[in-house]
């Protein structure tokens, strides 16, 4: 290509660059009740924004007040498929997902209710529901159908995953695809599935080591517990909600569920005979206190609270360490839901237990991505031969690691293949 011809392409694609951003911004206007700011643009995208997205508290009664979500728009092309991903949690970053890469696809990435920037001015948390949480991505799959009118593919990971789900099973015809990255589909408060998960995920030799080194350190809690007070003061810990003493006994029981989840190695646990110092260290590194201090409480009331009152979650098992206990009860099984306030929030399993019976038969167009090492797969949604959809489930792969990316040849050419099935679009 001669230098002249060169030229010409450059400002024809940047010409056309010009004018599709300068289109998007009078599409952006024209969307009722959100606010926008330019933001940097991701690479290989041609523009990106932050959405403040009005929505009601209570999707059935606007009167009941409102606040703003937090949206991240990336956009690529005005023809090009749109990925709508689902968090879980704040959104603190525009991160742009892997699917989106793959498919050349704008995204729009949105934030949870009542986490980050999308809380409103007082938290009444009986407006934190799946029934309103969904009703949210609708509004905002609404909104940006305006803009974006081809195939549409959600997607989020764990408990973004979870969201993910909810989405599609009451909004079944928002989007053409959903692909939800390791998403537990917990059926009760204390989702017992987990218990047999532990007593059989990799060798026998390795969950020996587990269980002992968590002994031998509930053994050690005089020598303990002074040193983790002096870490938690320079860390700026505190522990109100619970007790130094609860957080690191909640910490040992963590542990081995932290452990797998994060793909931690066998070769890593201390020998019975390590310094309790590198013993301490080594529980910090897996579970740590931290995640039970009054700072992760605040952060994660929002979550503890939907997991307490509709999603479920899971909790401890005891058996194993009586007599190592002074904190925590040994019946009934310690759980894992800190709620807000230590507020009483009555469990109704009813959705969750639904949207499982719903996937088995009705529950097409779905990519399952697990990692057959993560703790969370523990309760995983379950291929089922009812319907078009594929799980994949990696081996040996933890929560970080269950991705696109990390699939096998034979793996990535199925999952490819179902995409351009279902998206009627090739995949270069």
């Amino acid at each position: 290509m001669n230098i002249v011809k060169a030229l010409s392409v450059f400002l024809f694609i940047s010409v056309n660059v010009f004018s599709q951003n300068t289109e998007l911004e009078n599409k952006l206007y024209e969307l009722p009740d959100v606010i926008f700011t330019k933001i940097t643009t991701p690479e290989t995208y041609n523009a990106a924004y932050k959405l403040m997205v009005k929505q009601p508290l209570d999707h059935k009664h606007p009167e009941k007040g409102y606040f703003y979500q937090k949206v991240y728009l990336s956009h690529m092309d005005f023809n090009n498929p749109t990925v709508i991903i689902t968090n879980g949690y704040s959104a603190n970053m525009n991160l742009v997902s892997e699917l989106a890469t793959l498919l050349n696809a704008n995204q729009v990435s949105v934030e949870h209710r009542y986490f980050g920037e999308s809380m409103p001015d007082s938290v009444d948390y009986s407006f934190l529901n799946l029934e309103q949480v969904t009703a949210d991505l609708h509004h905002i799959n609404e909104l940006m159908h305006t803009i974006y009118s081809g195939k549409w593919i959600s997607s989020g990971i764990s408990k973004g995953g979870q969201t993910t789900i909810f989405y599609r099973y009451f909004y079944p015809e928002d989007v053409d695809v959903s692909v939800p990255y390791v998403a537990p589909l917990n059926l009760s408060l204390e989702d017992e599935r987990i218990y047999h998960f532990l007593d059989t995920v990799g060798t026998q030799e390795c969950r020996d080591k587990i269980e002992n080194f968590q002994k031998l350190i509930l053994k050690n809690r005089k020598k303990v517990l002074p040193k983790l007070e002096y870490y938690a003061k320079g860390a700026g810990l505190t522990f109100n909600y619970l007790s130094l003493e609860q957080a690191f006994e909640y910490a040992v029981l963590e542990y081995s569920f932290s452990f797998w989840q994060w793909g931690e190695s066998c070769a890593s646990i201390p020998s019975p005979s390590a310094d309790l110092d590198t013993q301490i260290e080594h529980l910090l590194d897996v579970s740590g206190i931290d995640f039970f201090a009054d700072q992760s409480m605040t952060t994660y009331a929002s979550h503890y609270y939907q997991a307490a009152e509709q999603m479920g979650y899971y909790g401890y098992e005891t058996e194993d360490f009586k007599g190592l206990l002074k904190a925590l009860p040994m019946k009934p099984h310690p759980l894992a839901t800190f709620t807000p306030n230590k507020m009483t929030v009555p469990y109704d399993g009813t959705i969750p237990n639904e949207v499982n019976e719903w996937l088995k038969t009705e529950g097409n167009n779905f990519l399952y991505i697990y990692g057959g090492s993560d703790t969370w797969s523990a309760t995983a949604v379950r291929p089922s031969d009812k319907t078009n959809s594929e799980w994949f489930f990696l081996p040996g792969k933890d929560h970080g690691a269950a991705r696109i990316r990390n699939m096998s040849p034979k793996e990535l050419k199925l999952f490819v293949s179902k995409l351009e099935e279902w998206l009627d679009l090739e995949i270069k």
